[in-house]
C-alpha cells in the first residue's frame, strides 16, 4: 500500500479533511487537517478515521497507524 492511496481514499471519504501521509508498506503517520475533527474529542476523531481504515487493517494492508490532528490555522502556521 502506498501513502498516496491512503491520502486519496481518506480525502474522498471525509469531506473537508486534508490528509498528509508519511510511510509506506503497512505503517503510516497521518496528519489530518480539519477544523471539524479538531472540535471532536480525541476518541471521536480516531473513530471517524478508523471507520474508513478498518477494512484495510483487517486484511493486513495497514498494520500501524498514528494520527495527529490539526486545525487549518495550526497547520498553516506549522508549514
Amino acid at each position: 500500500m502506498q501513502a498516496l492511496e491512503v491520502k486519496s481514499f481518506l480525502e474522498a471519504k471525509m469531506a473537508d479533511v486534508q490528509v498528509e501521509v508519511e510511510g509506506e508498506g503497512c505503517n503510516f503517520q497521518l496528519n489530518l487537517i480539519s477544523d471539524e475533527l479538531v472540535a471532536l474529542s480525541p476518541v471521536k476523531r480516531q473513530q471517524q478515521v478508523y471507520a474508513h481504515l478498518n477494512p484495510w487493517i483487517a486484511d493486513g494492508s495497514i498494520h500501524a497507524v498514528t494520527m495527529k490532528f490539526f486545525s487549518r490555522a495550526a497547520w498553516a502556521e506549522r508549514s
